[in-house]
């Protein structure tokens, strides 16, 4: 089975480049994030024309996941136990985690926040977000709680650079957030929960970037961010047999700003 993750920048924008891209690589679940749209103006017909079921949260042109699936689509859940909120006098749980059972294999599609900039209510947030996943996470393969054998697969657009490599220059980063030690820290938290970065294990390279910005030539240029992951439980990570960036799908005619992070799994 592939498995993939794509920050989609617009999925009403993309969609036919995304359901091509589905076809033409075989990959048979795909998580998308930054879909920003609602759900009544979500594609469904692109992707339901290539074969595909599709689970989406969105409520506005921010934010927005959704799971597109090939090998069933079961168990949908729409936020994790204990996401937190975020807003004013009414704060809500934004539309940034959607679960799904595909083939076997629970597949989450998350947008961590932003965080905006260090002190910010938003970086605030983004580490509680990262915290309570977390303690969920854990909480799917412990013992007593879930199922140790459960495969679970973490995957979409973390906001973080977790290493000074997987940026052009770190220092163009100092004092912002995504490098900060608390934001590594939380991200890094995910291994102590029993899951494995499995992007990295097959992927090493320095300076192998998953997104680059619109502006000054980024791409050209390879100015780039590794921000895009897949944390896999125990049970899951014994069967990816392989995983990739799909550089290529930032180039062309109107491409997302992120390439996908595909897995294969056996």
């Amino acid at each position: 089975m592939r498995i993939a993750t794509w920050n989609v920048n617009s999925v009403r924008a993309r969609a036919d480049r995304v359901a091509a891209w589905l076809e033409r690589t075989g990959t048979d679940v795909l998580a998308m994030q930054e879909t920003k749209c609602a759900d009544a103006q979500f594609p469904y017909s692109v992707f339901e024309a290539a074969g595909y079921e599709v689970a989406h949260v969105g409520v506005s042109q921010w934010n927005g996941v959704a799971v597109a699936s090939r090998v069933g689509l079961d168990d949908v859940e729409v936020g994790f136990p204990g996401q937190p909120t975020f807003g004013g006098e009414a704060p809500v749980v934004e539309a940034r985690a959607l679960g799904a059972t595909c083939g076997g294999v629970r597949v989450w599609s998350l947008y961590v926040p932003h965080g905006r900039a260090v002190g910010d209510p938003h970086y605030v947030y983004k580490l509680e977000w990262l915290a309570r996943l977390r303690d969920a996470a854990r909480g799917w393969v412990d013992p007593t709680t879930g199922d140790p054998h459960a495969p679970i697969a973490l995957v979409g657009d973390w906001n973080v650079i977790p290493l000074d490599t997987d940026v052009w220059d770190v220092a163009e980063f100092d004092g912002h957030t995504h490098v900060t030690a608390p934001e590594r820290e939380a991200f890094a938290a995910f291994a102590d929960a029993g899951y494995t970065e499995v992007s990295r294990v097959f992927v090493p390279d320095e300076h192998t970037y998953t997104y680059w910005d619109y502006k000054q030539l980024a791409f050209p240029k390879n100015k780039g961010l590794r921000i895009d992951f897949a944390w896999a439980s125990p049970a899951l990570a014994a069967r990816v047999t392989g995983a990739s960036i799909d550089r290529q799908e930032r180039k062309g005619a109107g491409p997302s700003d992120h390439v996908p992070v595909v897995l294969e799994v056996a």
